[in-house]
């Protein structure tokens, strides 16, 4: 399996990306940048400013809130899905815990994709109902 049939694989995954055509799913996969994150480098920092949503879809990172580890992500976890849609303070940080390889995709590089496909933009947003649902069902157990 390729690499991009790899990025594919995880980006169908993710419950906002979930009800999409591989054609679309290859859209938001081009929209995006490969990168590479060594062992030890901090992905994104609590309470900072985010505009990116990330797909790993190799190795291993840490999740920490106030600086105590409560989550370890690995191939086909993903992150800062919200700041997609509205820009905020990151809510925790990620520290690569091995070489990461991710897929990350930008707020403007989503806009720009979905202003040339605005039927993505109905499937996006049914997704991430799905995801906020998930996350509100998670908050009240």
């Amino acid at each position: 399996m390729s690499k991009r049939d790899r990025y594919l694989e995880h980006l169908k995954e993710v419950p906002m990306f979930s009800v999409c055509t591989k054609q679309e799913l290859q859209m938001i996969a081009r929209a995006g940048t490969d990168l590479v994150f060594a062992a030890g480098r901090t992905m994104v920092r609590e309470n900072t400013a985010g505009y990116e949503f990330f797909v790993i879809c190799d190795g291993k990172a840490t999740v920490s809130r106030d600086g105590h580890d409560v989550a370890t992500l690995g191939p086909g976890d993903f992150f800062g899905e919200l700041a997609l849609l509205h820009p905020g303070p990151r809510n925790a940080t990620v520290t690569a815990a091995t070489k990461v390889e991710a897929i990350v995709v930008s707020a403007q590089e989503l806009r720009s994709l979905l202003e040339g496909a605005p039927s993505l933009t109905y499937k996006l947003l049914a997704g991430m109902a799905a995801r906020l649902q998930e996350l509100d069902r998670q908050a009240t157990d």
